[in-house]
Formats: C-alpha cells, sequence, structure tokens
C-alpha cells in the first residue's frame, strides 16, 4: 500500500507508535451498482478508502481518492457515518487507527480500472449481489446505502467493552 509522504516523515520521527490518522471511505453507487476494489494488502473486497493528506477537507479526500485508485470521477453527496477503527497492525510493525468519514457518493464518469499499486482490482458490483467483505466495511456500506440525512455516529469500544454499548446511533 501507498503510505503518503507525510505519514513516512512521522514515521521517521515516532517509529511504529500508534498513529491517529484521519480517513475516509468513498461508498460510490451507479445505477443500482456499487464500485469496490479489491485490496491488494488483504485480498478483500472494499469500497474506496483513503487517508486524507494534511489540511485535506474530507470530501475532497474522496474525491481524489477515488479517481487514485479507480480512475473514476465521482461526487460525494453526504456524509453518511463517523467513526473510529480499532487498532490496525501492520505487517511492518507500524500500528494506525483511524477516525473514519463515510461518504455517500454518486459516479460522475469515467470506467474503473486498476489505477494504483493498492489494488488487484475494481469494478462495479450490483446492490444485490455484493463480494463478501468485512463486517466493519459492510457496516459503513449500509450507512451510506440508507436513506437517513442525519449521519451515523460509530462507537468502536477499547478491547474488552461491550459491542452493544457502543452500536452506531443517530444524531440530530
Amino acid at each position: 500500500m501507498a503510505i503518503p509522504e507525510h505519514v513516512l516523515a512521522l514515521r521517521a520521527k515516532i517509529g511504529t507508535d500508534p498513529l491517529w490518522l484521519p480517513a475516509v471511505t468513498a461508498v460510490v453507487v451507479r445505477d443500482g451498482e456499487l464500485l469496490m476494489v479489491q485490496r491488494r494488502d488483504n485480498g478483500q473486497w472494499a469500497p474506496v478508502t483513503g487517508i486524507s493528506d494534511p489540511g485535506e477537507e474530507p470530501a475532497r479526500t474522496a474525491v481524489r481518492e477515488a479517481l487514485e485508485e479507480t480512475g473514476v470521477t465521482i461526487r460525494v453527496d453526504r456524509i453518511a457515518s463517523v467513526g473510529a477503527t480499532r487498532e490496525v497492525l501492520y505487517p511492518n510493525g507500524d500500528r494506525a487507527a483511524y477516525l473514519d468519514v463515510t461518504m455517500a457518493c454518486s459516479w460522475v464518469s469515467g470506467e474503473p480500472y486498476v489505477a494504483d499499486d493498492e489494488s488487484l482490482d475494481v469494478r462495479w458490483w450490483p446492490l444485490d449481489a455484493l463480494p463478501p467483505m468485512s463486517e466493519d466495511m459492510g457496516s459503513r456500506v449500509a450507512d451510506a446505502l440508507s436513506d437517513e440525512v442525519a449521519a451515523r455516529f460509530r462507537g468502536t469500544p477499547p478491547a474488552g467493552r461491550d459491542e452493544a454499548a457502543t452500536e452506531p446511533r443517530r444524531l440530530g
């Protein structure tokens, strides 16, 4: 996976200590289909995801990541959910957790292709026949595909806490 320059600079100073990073998930829909990428790091299917650059507004991150990863131009329609991920341990020993802003997005133009080294495959999937994906990614997709206008706020419990205590909830 491509590591952003600002993260490499931080890693040079702090090594593999945990980082807290802003990130987005772009759930892109076109005519009853969902744009998905097959991730190179774990082989799983997921919506477009990415780390925000310093000072970058989350919707701009979603648009940039969709174009960089899939060659597709998108429009961000709304924030679907916001939540923290559990800490991720990468094969090189780096640790990070993410504040994810999931965006419901619409396709504007372009046909998807593997546009960078982060993906094995990129394609449209019918909404009624999505590939298997992690529970977390499935929840993000469900948030974006809901008809709700207000964003959902997801909680991630610390290790050992009851999952039910932090289920997604709507505010507003």
